[in-house]
């Protein structure tokens, strides 16, 4: 008997770099999507779920809470302005 092994229904998720991770909250306040005052959790908005927790884990691996905010990942870009 043989059996065949399919390949996953989904793509195994990336791995996000923080510097990843940093450049994708730049874009988003930059374009006006999100404000450096939101905590860095609003950015579950906009990557696929099955990708989040792999986010999580970096942002704690680099010492950032979901409940800081945005402007923690990028505080000049996001304090240069006042």
């Amino acid at each position: 008997m043989t059996t065949t092994t399919m390949p996953p229904a989904s793509p195994i998720p990336k791995h996000f770099s923080i510097e990843m991770l940093k450049d994708e909250a730049r874009q988003l306040v930059e374009s006006g999507t999100v404000d450096c005052c939101q905590p860095i959790y609003v950015l579950c908005q906009f990557i696929p779920a099955r990708e989040w927790v792999c986010v999580e884990c970096e942002l704690e691996r680099n010492g950032f809470l979901l409940r800081d905010q945005i402007a923690d990942l990028n505080p000049a870009q996001c304090w240069s302005d006042d």
